[in-house]
């Protein structure tokens, strides 16, 4: 299974590969715009997961484009800040099936990922 993680913190970046690389196949990106480019590169990739507060464009502005393109395929979000309103409504609607807290729950998400 292959992932795109996108986040604007390397150090996050770097922390997800590191705990999934060894479980499924990772591509990693700092930036919404990075995110799109690189799913047009990798179009077999199964799950997204963004970070919310990202420079530029955030990570629901993010998944509402890379789902008008690829919807098919799986979003998730990360926030290290609450799940306010717009996550939520994101969440009712369809938008991303699921929203996870940071620092991320290696277990909360590989359950999520093998459903």
């Amino acid at each position: 299974m292959k992932i795109l993680y996108i986040d604007d913190e390397a150090m996050n970046v770097q922390l997800f590969q590191i705990i999934f690389k060894t479980r499924y196949e990772v591509i990693t990106g700092n930036s919404g715009t990075e995110g799109l480019a690189l799913l047009d590169q990798h179009p077999d990739t199964q799950f997204v997961i963004s970070d919310m507060r990202m420079p530029g464009m955030n990570g629901l502005d993010f998944i509402r484009a890379a789902r008008d393109k690829f919807p098919e395929k799986k979003y998730y979000l990360l926030t290290g800040f609450e799940i306010g309103p717009e996550i939520q409504s994101a969440i009712e609607s369809g938008l991303i099936l699921q929203c996870f807290q940071k620092p991320f729950n290696l277990k909360q998400i590989e359950e999520c990922i093998n459903k």
